[in-house]
Formats: structure tokens, sequence, C-alpha cells
């Protein structure tokens, strides 16, 4: 039984079988074993497919990218809507690609609703061969931070080995976000050694802080938790999966944000936001006019701060591996005032 489903099963696990586990699973089999059961199943599905924002942008960036007589490969097909709308478009080959069980569905799916022209293949994408290239790469690898989905890594290989010259990763354009974010004081919940509860005082427990990453990290898809972003969002990393490979991303990210809404900082709302031509787009922030709902968003927490309009929270986020959250680290220092000399540093 591998390491993380043990660990969800609350088994409590000594350091050096800890240890044993983490040399015979690698971070890339353990995802894979994940991603495998967690869309196997029926519900994850009907929450994508019941995403009209997901499916509409899909719908149309289908209807206006993928043509008649084109070759495609739909990665990570799921029940396999995506090859059915490329196939109905006139797609003369779609090689719908799946290592989970719901491929089975996507079949049984196609073969009830009259789709031709689709060939469902069971297999890791990374094991995928073709004896001629492909016109178009489809695609919804996004995770609820852009690239804990292996996003980049999948989709550039497929890319780098089966895509023609010229040919086309739909969607490619990507901004993510890390926006400093203050959440609505019924919702707070602050550090445990940041309490005193009743004359209580938790102070003596910030000696014990924790050390799991998830214990910094919320995940949410609930839109009243943040009250406002403390500043004007704007993407810190943007990218096209035409061109990027996952060994060229940075490992730092520096920026900063300008105090227009005052308030405290709880952390810093982590999303995407994707675009096909320059009037179709999908996202997942919390405060985006039509986010797709069945995104989440990511909340990194950070020890509480208080800013004023006009203060500058300049950000440091690193990071050793993008697809890895346990492996992003996060700090920020407080400037009063926009002109303050150390902002130049910024990188």
């Amino acid at each position: 039984m591998p390491f993380h489903t043990l660990r969800r099963l609350g088994v409590r696990i000594s350091s050096a079988v800890r240890c044993l586990f983490a040399r015979v699973e690698s971070p890339e089999a353990r995802y894979r074993d994940f991603n495998g059961r967690y869309f196997s199943g029926f519900y994850e599905q009907e929450r994508m497919l019941a995403d009209k924002p997901r499916m509409e942008f899909y719908r149309a960036a289908i209807q206006r990218h993928i043509q008649p007589g084109d070759r495609v490969v739909d990665l990570g097909t799921g029940t396999g809507i995506l090859a059915a709308l490329a196939s109905r478009r006139g797609a003369a080959k779609v090689y719908a690609i799946d290592h989970s069980s719901i491929l089975e569905t996507a079949r049984t799916l196609a073969t009830a609703n009259g789709i031709e022209r689709v060939e469902f293949v069971s297999t890791h994408s990374t094991e995928f061969r073709l004896s001629e290239r492909v016109d178009v790469i489809l695609h919804e690898q996004m995770g609820d931070c852009l690239f804990d989905e292996a996003m980049v890594a999948n989709v550039s290989d497929l890319r780098d080995r089966l895509l023609k010259p010229g040919g086309l990763i739909l969607p490619s354009l990507f901004e993510f976000f890390c926006e400093p974010i203050k959440i609505r004081n019924e919702r707070h919940v602050p550090f445990i050694w940041e309490l005193a509860v009743h004359g209580y005082d938790y102070s003596v427990l910030e000696r014990q802080r924790p050390q799991d990453p998830d214990y910094y990290q919320v995940r949410s898809s609930d839109l009243a938790l943040i009250e406002h972003f403390l500043g004007e969002p704007a993407p810190v990393l943007t990218l096209d999966l035409h061109t990027v490979n996952e060994a060229a991303l940075p490992h730092a990210l520096t920026f900063t944000r300008t105090v227009v809404n005052a308030g405290r900082l709880d952390g810093y709302a982590v999303y995407f936001r994707t675009h096909v031509d320059t009037d179709l787009s999908l996202g997942s922030g919390p405060l985006d006019p039509g986010r797709a709902p069945h995104w989440g968003f990511r909340v990194l927490r950070t020890d509480r701060d208080d800013f004023a309009a006009g203060d500058v929270i300049k950000v440091q986020l690193t990071v050793g591996r993008w697809s890895e959250l346990d492996t992003w680290r996060w700090k920020h220092v407080k400037h009063a005032r926009a002109d303050d000399p150390a902002l130049s540093a910024t990188a």
C-alpha cells in the first residue's frame, strides 16, 4: 500500500519506514498512483462536467481551433467529452489517452453517443507512442495551483515527441497568481501560537511550529472565505506550453504589491488563468467573475501582519519543484512606502 494511503488512513509510521517508502516510491510514482484513483470515480468527473465555464471554454476553443482533418491527442481524456467535441468538429483521428480506469466509461459513452474516429488508449502519456506526429495536443492538466497535476512535464513531453512543427497546444497560455489576501474575520483561523482565548495564552507553542508543509496550506472552493486582495492582482509568472520546459521554470519569484485595500495579511491566494485568443479565458481565482467552480484555490498561510494603504509587501516564493507543493516556501517583508530603496532589489 502506498505511503500516502497509509498516512490518510491514520497509520503511524516510523521514520525508518518513511525513509524506506521514500526510496521505493518516487514523487512521480506516488502522484501517478493517486491521480489514477482520484479521477477514476464518477464524482470528480461530475464536478468537471457540471462546471459550465470550464465546458463552455473548451467547447469554444475546440470549435475555433481544431480543424476538419486534424489529428489530435486528448491528454487525460476522463469521460472523453473533449475527444468527442474534437471528433464532432471533424478531426480525422483523436487519440484519447488516460491511465485511469475511467477510460472504460469513456468507451461506453462514445459508443452510446455515436462518436467515431476516437481511439481510446489506456496508458500514461509518457508511454504513448505514434508513428507520425499530430496537429493538436488537447489537454486539461491544470491543477488548483496550476502546476500540481504535472502539466508542464506531461504536455512538454508529448509536444517534443509527437507534435508537428507549428502544431497547436490547446490551451497553451497561462498566468500564475500568488496574491496577498485578507480572510473574513468570522472565518479567520490564526496559528495556534497567535491565540489568547479568555486569557489563556498559547504563544509558548510558537517553539513547536509544525514542520509538515501541509499545515501551512489551505485548499478551498469557498468564495466567502476571502474578504479582499490587499493589492491589485497581477500574474507573477506567465508561460506558454509551446515553448516552456520544466527545467527552465524559475525556482524563485520575488514580487511586490502596493496595498490598496488595508487590512490583515492572512496569506496568499494561489490560482491560475488561461487564455485562448484575446476574448476567451478561464480562471480559478477566488474573486474572479465567472470563475470555473470545480477548481479550488490554495491559501498559503503566513504569520499575521497588518498593512495600511500605501504600504508595500515584498514577497519571495521559492520552489524546489513546481509540481510538488510541499517544496514551496514563502516569506514577505513589509515596507511602509513605495519609494523605499530596498524595493529596488525586486527580481
